[in-house]
Order: structure tokens, then C-alpha cells, then sequence
């Protein structure tokens, strides 16, 4: 598959959406999920980053940074995952406590702001191996529009460049 047919893809779900509060991190994935939603739903398309003791403040800053150079509106909440049990005993499944902890924020200010869907960055390349962090999804009904579309993260990283994002190759 092409980058220009994986884009062609992610195009027409986000517009079968019609609104959608993208889980935003400032990675490369949830980066073009975001950049892409702006340019198909405009004000549609909103940001949200979760912050907390475990985000290190750079990658608030450049979440920050990339959401205002697509011109995006961008929430940012304070999460706590860290008061929730399961996270804190540190286990193998401490991602479903963290991502929990996000998915229900991206799903108060989803019903709050009136959008149609959350959707996250996850691609085809994150589906093997053990993830509690999608099943975490799942039980939120957050959206995957980037495996929907068939993004690896090589096409990712392609498309990404080619828009001139600035962390293509995060």
C-alpha cells in the first residue's frame, strides 16, 4: 500500500466521522492522525493532551508546539493516572491504567465539546504483542482511523515528511 492510498483512506473515515477529539501526544503517529483531521474537518478536529508527573515536559512542549503549527485547538488536561492503584503497583498491565485514565478524559471532553468520535494514533505495526492499552481503547470506544487506513509506521514516517511535519522522524 501507498502512503497516498493509505491518505486517500484515512480521508474518507474522518469525513464519515464528521468530528473527532484526536488522543494527541506530539509522536509522529497521533501527529498526522491530528494534522490530517484538521485539514478534512477544520474546527471539527480538536486536540487533546493529557499531562502528568509521568509525561516528561518535553513532550508537552513539542505536543504543544506541533498543535499550534497546524493551527489546531488544543486542550490540555491534567491526568492522574498516577491515583489509580493498577498503575501505581507497577504490573505488566499498567499501560491499560494509564490509557484508561486518557480515554476517559478524551471521553468526558468528547460529549462535553459535542464530537462524534475519539480517535488515537494507534497504527497496524501496534497490534501484536501484549497491549493492554487497546483494550483500554476498546472499553472506551476510542477509534483507530490510522489502522483503519493501513498506516505502518513507515507510511507514517512517509506521509509525514511529505507534509513537512516536524517530528516525522520522532
Amino acid at each position: 500500500m501507498s502512503a497516498d492510498t493509505a491518505l486517500a483512506a484515512l480521508t474518507a473515515r474522518l469525513t464519515d466521522l464528521g468530528s473527532v477529539l484526536v488522543t494527541f501526544s506530539g509522536g509522529v503517529d497521533s501527529a498526522l492522525l491530528l494534522a490530517v483531521a484538521h485539514d478534512v474537518l477544520g474546527p471539527r478536529a480538536v486536540a487533546l493532551t493529557a499531562i502528568s508527573p509521568t509525561l516528561p515536559q518535553e513532550e508537552a512542549d513539542t505536543a504543544r508546539s506541533v498543535a499550534a503549527s497546524l493551527g489546531v485547538r488544543h486542550i490540555v488536561l491534567e491526568a492522574h493516572e498516577l491515583e489509580r492503584e493498577g498503575y501505581a503497583r507497577n504490573s505488566g498491565d499498567r499501560c491499560y491504567f494509564c490509557k484508561t485514565e486518557l480515554f476517559e478524559l478524551a471521553r468526558d471532553v468528547a460529549r462535553r465539546e459535542g464530537l462524534a468520535a475519539v480517535v488515537d494514533g494507534t497504527i497496524v505495526d501496534d497490534l501484536g504483542g501484549h497491549r493492554p492499552g487497546l483494550v483500554a481503547a476498546r472499553e472506551n470506544e476510542v477509534l483507530h482511523p490510522l489502522v483503519e487506513a493501513g498506516f505502518t509506521k513507515a507510511l507514517v514516517r512517509a506521509a509525514a515528511q511529505a507534509r513537512g511535519l516536524a517530528v516525522w522522524d520522532k
